[in-house]
């Protein structure tokens, strides 16, 4: 839980019966490598933090998969669309290795907000970054060349090269396995 309580410190104004109350709705699960914690078509209504391991969120067309983030450990995550509209989800997040997780409903999570007001502007900050991470990842992937999404990739988010497969790295890099191959060559 400690590590839970560190992701809040970021935040300044939370007090420690705020980050109490939200650990004490959070339940742990310890997943396997590979399994799905979100599925498409199905609603997402958790907010996952995760204590040790990672994920990668990813989206499936014409039998391709389309990583769009990952996640390591110290972070949250969710299929976002899902858990604010209450609809099923076009996302899955599946673990990269074995993995300890806290998740909380969003039923819980607004029971915090409601007797934690401060709680909410933690959240609202956490959606901000998360919003932030994804445009930036769009417009990189857009703008830049192969090799400086590879060396953004590196200096930015070391430990997903790491924990990634390589066609993990290739698809959120928006590049074929082979153009991933060469580029690290060059490097």
């Amino acid at each position: 839980m400690e590590n839970l309580f560190d992701a809040f410190d970021k935040y300044q104004g939370i007090s420690d019966q705020a980050k109490q109350a939200f650990a004490n709705r959070m339940t742990l699960m310890e997943v396997e490598k590979g399994q799905l914690i979100v599925t498409e078509g199905q609603l997402a209504d958790h907010l996952y933090y995760f204590l040790e391991g990672s994920a990668r969120s990813y989206y499936t067309r014409e039998n391709r998969d389309i990583t769009v983030s990952f996640t390591l450990d110290g972070e949250f995550v969710a299929a976002m669309h899902s858990f604010i509209t209450g609809k099923p989800s076009y996302e899955k997040i599946e673990t990269l290795e074995k993995s300890k997780i806290l998740k909380i409903s969003h039923n819980a999570l607004q029971e915090c907000f409601a007797d934690f007001p401060e709680l909410e502007r933690a959240y609202r900050m956490i959606l901000e970054k998360y919003y932030i991470v994804l445009e930036e990842h769009q417009i990189f992937s857009k703008f830049k060349t192969a090799k400086e999404r590879y060396l953004e990739l590196m200096q930015n988010r070391p430990k997903v090269i790491q924990k990634a497969s390589v066609g993990h790295i290739a698809s959120y890099l928006d590049m074929t396995i082979e153009t991933l191959s060469r580029t690290r060559a060059k490097i």
